[in-house]
């Protein structure tokens, strides 16, 4: 099977697909002045979109990697979050770790891997 690449420029791309896996570039929110929630809301409001495009959902995620500013300050506020969306009975495997973002104001970024249906 060939790889497959979606919304790729020069860089990287946002999604690229390869045997029955998809894989996301690092997500992250709209809005960086936002709090721990809401930056949570829009990323995932993101990886959504994302699978979607790729022919796949939530339902079907294999892999998470969540990256927090301040895993202190930020964890319950985003798997506050986390919890409300995702379905009962599909977690993935998942690792949380703390990290220094891109840019300052950035406070979660997750990575995804999702099996195709």
């Amino acid at each position: 099977m060939s790889v497959q690449r979606q919304l790729t420029n020069e860089r990287m791309s946002q999604i690229v697909t390869h045997n029955g896996t998809v894989y996301l570039a690092g997500q992250v929110g709209d809005d960086m002045n936002a709090g721990i929630e809401q930056q949570t809301r829009e990323t995932l409001a993101n990886i959504e979109r994302l699978l979607d495009l790729a022919g796949t959902d939530k339902n079907n995620l294999l892999s998470v990697t969540i990256y927090l500013k301040g895993i202190d300050a930020h964890f319950e506020g985003m798997n506050a979050v986390w919890d409300k969306w995702l379905p009962k009975g599909v977690a993935p495997a998942r690792a949380t770790v703390e990290s220094k973002l891109c840019e300052p104001q950035i406070l979660v970024e997750l990575s995804v891997v999702a099996a195709l249906p």
